[in-house]
């Protein structure tokens, strides 16, 4: 009886440390892929700030950046399958709770929730492209964008739902933004596993790439909240349309550079923490 309960036990730790070992490779393919686009994004930006504007500076340029390139299908499908494992971390967050001492918290689940419903959406785009580059990558962010808002202005209370929904993507582009300088990402690292350059990598990456994700975040929804007050879908805009707007305040490109070199870092950060966050 006792060999019994202690073969049961034994299959039963083995069960747990697999799905451990799965959870892990899913949320470090997924924070890589994470890196990946925000990367390329940023030097597309970057490019933009500087004259050449070939590629749209968001995701469906950067899609088209790596599909120019050497091996371009394997690297798309790559990204694409690491993005698959982004949404299953979050899928994974959300019914069993993430790391830390509020992981199993309702809010944490349902923001958990709503990442996985955006990784499925984004992985879905990514392997889609991957499977027939001929077809596009389902159109630029601010086509997506425009179009959004027209359908959801054409609704009852379209307008105030738009206007809500700009003021939640300001409040959230807020939020990443303050926790970047607040450097609340550190709770999620594995401490003892940092020296002193990675500790200085994390922190200047995480702080500089969280800063600029957030303004990104809140101005495009600054735009949105624009668009519902002056009833106007084609104010909205996607991400392009947003980093090229810095362009256009009094600091000119240099604004935009800065923002530009900000995701790149947050591209660089996502690697990092790939490397040494606790999931």
């Amino acid at each position: 009886m006792t060999s019994r309960v202690m073969t049961g036990t034994g299959r039963a730790r083995a069960r747990r440390a697999a799905d451990g070992t799965a959870r892990e490779g899913a949320a470090r393919a997924g924070l890589t892929a994470r890196g990946v686009i925000y990367l390329l994004v940023g030097l597309l930006a970057l490019q933009i700030a500087f004259g050449d504007g070939g590629h749209e500076a968001d995701r469906s340029g950067a899609l088209e950046e790596l599909a120019d390139k050497p091996f371009g299908s394997v690297l798309l499908w790559a990204l694409g399958i690491g993005l698959v494992g982004m949404a299953l971390w979050r899928l994974s967050e959300a019914l069993f709770g993430a790391v830390g001492k509020d992981g199993h918290k309702a809010k944490k689940r349902l923001a958990a929730a709503a990442r996985c419903v955006f990784y499925t959406f984004v992985a879905y785009s990514v392997l889609s492209f991957a499977a027939s580059p001929a077809n596009g990558s389902g159109g630029s962010s601010d086509e997506q964008s425009r179009d959004v808002t027209a359908r959801v202005m054409e609704v009852p209370a379209g307008q105030w739902l738009v206007g809500a929904a700009g003021v939640g993507v300001v409040v959230a582009g807020v939020v990443i933004g303050v926790q970047a300088a607040r450097r609340s990402y550190r709770k999620k690292l594995k401490a003892g596993a940092l020296a002193t350059w990675s500790r200085h990598l994390v922190d200047v990456t995480g702080v500089a790439g969280g800063v600029a994700r957030g303004l990104v975040f809140a101005a495009a929804g600054a735009f949105a909240v624009r668009a519902a007050v002056d009833y106007e879908p084609k104010q909205a805009k996607g991400l392009d349309d947003t980093l090229r707007s810095f362009a256009d305040t009094p600091l000119g490109p240099w604004l935009l550079v800065l923002v530009a070199a900000g995701l790149v870092l947050f591209g660089v950060f996502s690697f990092a923490l790939a490397r040494w966050r606790r999931v």
